[in-house]
């Protein structure tokens, strides 16, 4: 049987952000859905403060009470992160569980993680969530179950001591220290082989896999088994996919599928899928998928800048693509500039465009310079001799001169050793 779930927000109206409280209450029903909720109700209070010991006021408290009475509410989930302390009280007072936001993102995440490494970085991240929780939840963790919220650790490991989770996260950083290792290495072999990288970054459900999975059926190497799994839903998948996307022209790349963004996306998350989004930090291009469809596709856009600027890769080359606009009621409303271009991934509506633009991106303008090589990394001279237009070789004491033509993406590589 499903939770039946009552949605508790709360509007500060002295904050003034890029998102409505309508619209974040909207979302974060989206996501208890995706965490198998079924949403009966939804409150919102409008106050200047949140109250330290129970979040809301106590007459919006004895308001969601009274509902969950009426209404055989078993669940309260409220729209902002909660201390261990508030939880604790908010649940000796409604009599019913209680999560927060957070907590809803980690439960979706821990049931679509497949791989080992997405399973170590929800782990570390619920654990990084209930350290300082130990104290107010420590009833709620000695439950035993499988709802919501209870997925991950295990109990054995919520109901040990601090140090002992502590010395679980030392080791989890460690094992994802060695997949980074591991990644670094497949990173520069895919480097040696001058095959620009291409990587789809945006907010969850905007269409980045289905892009993916369109751009793999026009590809000459195509193969339905690589398709990733694509789904209308937040967070479908959490693993980063590679493929090797070939046009019939001897226009290639790595196309990089990267996991999608949501508003107050909790740091524990950001920070233990740092390692997995290193990826767009090395990419040649990044391609910022937007849902052309949903209303609040600003602050959509907007967020993903702010975690971009996060990683340090906001500088990077950047299509803005605005999909789905197959089911855009006004496609006139959508903005355009020479850096976006509006498809449909579902359609098929201009993906020849969108391929174009890659290869404008990638390819660009030739731009003739002068590249000093030290001598401690003559293979990169031998993978200019690959890609580019040597015009002249002059070996000096410091380096070796070259004097070359580069296009845009190989001017990005090699601009630090411009003379």
């Amino acid at each position: 049987m499903k939770n039946r779930a009552i949605l508790a927000g709360m509007n500060d109206t002295r904050e003034i952000t890029n998102i409505s409280i309508d619209e974040s209450m909207k979302e974060l029903e989206e996501l208890a859905k995706a965490s198998g909720v079924e949403v009966v109700a939804t409150t919102i209070q409008n106050r200047e403060t949140v109250r330290a010991a129970t979040y809301l006021g106590k007459g919006k408290i004895e308001e969601i009470k009274n509902i969950c009475e009426s209404m055989e509410i078993d669940l309260v989930i409220f729209n902002d992160e909660l201390s261990g302390s508030q939880i604790r009280n908010l649940e000796d007072i409604l009599e019913v569980d209680v999560l927060d936001r957070t907590s809803i993102i980690l439960d979706i995440f821990a049931k679509r993680a497949k791989t080992n490494e997405a399973k170590l970085q929800v782990e570390l991240a619920q654990l990084k969530y209930l350290l300082p929780r130990l104290v107010g939840m420590g009833k709620k963790l000695s439950r035993l179950g499988a709802g919501i919220g209870t997925r991950g650790p295990g109990e054995t490991k919520l109901e040990s001591d601090r140090r002992h989770i502590l010395r679980k996260i030392d080791l989890i950083r460690e094992r994802l220290k060695d997949i980074k290792r591991v990644r670094s290495v497949q990173r520069s072999k895919r480097e040696k082989t001058e095959i620009p990288i291409v990587a789809l970054v945006g907010y969850t459900n905007s269409g980045k896999s289905t892009i993916m999975n369109t751009l793999l059926k026009m590809s000459e190497e195509c193969d339905l088994e690589k398709q990733v799994f694509a789904k209308d839903m937040p967070f479908a998948t959490l693993e980063i996919s590679l493929r090797r996307i070939s046009l019939d022209d001897n226009f290639s790349f790595i196309l990089i599928d990267t996991v999608g963004f949501v508003s107050k996306l909790p740091h524990y998350l950001v920070e233990a899928f740092k390692a997995t989004l290193e990826e767009v930090k090395y990419a040649d291009l990044l391609i910022h998928v937007i849902d052309a469809s949903n209303e609040n596709y600003i602050m959509q856009k907007e967020t993903t800048n702010k975690v971009l600027a996060e990683l340090g890769a906001e500088c990077k080359n950047i299509i803005h693509v605005f999909n789905k606009i197959d089911i855009v009621e006004d496609i006139c409303d959508i903005p355009r500039d020479e850096q976006s271009i509006n498809i449909s991934a579902q359609e098929g509506t201009n993906i020849e465009l969108l391929i174009e633009k890659i290869r404008e991106e990638i390819e660009g303008d030739v731009a003739e310079v002068n590249l000093l090589i030290p001598h401690n990394k003559g293979y990169l001279i031998s993978q200019l001799h690959k890609s580019a237009s040597i015009k002249e070789t002059i070996y000096r004491g410091e380096g070796v001169l070259l004097r070359t033509k580069l296009n845009k993406i190989d001017y990005t590589k090699y601009k630090e050793y411009e003379a």
